[in-house]
């Protein structure tokens, strides 16, 4: 069996999908970043640390540059998805869900050290990096959205609208902590208490 026709697991027979080969290069993108850093991450070395050839690895990133928005994407969609599933299948009183929310938010964006922040610095001044940026904040608005639904008594519409300005505080918040302009107790009880000012969480 060739390097490039990974067998699936549990699989005597099935070869890997196209969306399942491109999931296993990305998990192997993280590990690489992890492990070692942003830098060695390369199309050539993520053939070989994933056990693939160059074409397999090119099917899927033309570039360097793609790899690192796609990965960059992923990174983003995969801690929204862990976090949102987290607040919303436990039930929570609406002030913990506040802080919770509050407290991940600023500690995430102003984290300078995981892979999110590694990817994005060598992205950094290019304009892929700045196209995607609103496709991220989009995500985290839809986070906002999905956990606070069940504690607000509001129109779609309306706490669309007020999660959109609710992230829009959070990145200010997080730029002003990561300045030194605020601790980060400052930075959370501050946009904790913006969550619970714009969407009327009662204190029952």
């Amino acid at each position: 069996m060739k390097k490039d026709n990974t067998l699936v697991p549990g699989s005597a027979t099935r070869r890997l999908t196209g969306a399942e080969r491109r999931k296993q290069l990305l998990n192997t993108a993280f590990l690489i970043v992890r492990e070692e850093n942003a830098d060695r991450l390369t199309l050539g070395n993520l053939a070989v640390r994933a056990g693939v050839s160059k074409p397999v690895v090119y099917d899927h990133f033309a570039t360097r540059s793609a790899l690192l928005i796609e990965l960059y994407r992923w990174i983003d969609r995969e801690r929204v998805r862990i976090f949102t599933e987290m607040m919303t299948t436990t039930l929570r009183s609406p002030q913990e869900t506040v802080q919770m929310l509050a407290h991940a938010y600023i500690n995430c964006a102003a984290d300078k050290t995981d892979e999110f922040h590694s990817v994005g610095a060598a992205l950094a001044g290019s304009e892929e990096k700045s196209a995607v940026f609103q496709e991220l904040l989009d995500n985290c608005v839809a986070m906002f959205v999905s956990i606070l639904t069940p504690h607000v008594n509001m129109s779609p519409r309306s706490l669309q609208q007020c999660c959109i300005g609710l992230v829009g505080a959070g990145e200010a918040l997080s730029a002003a902590f990561a300045r030194g302009q605020l601790n980060q107790k400052e930075a959370v009880a501050s946009f904790a208490s913006l969550i619970t000012g714009a969407i009327h969480v009662s204190e029952g």
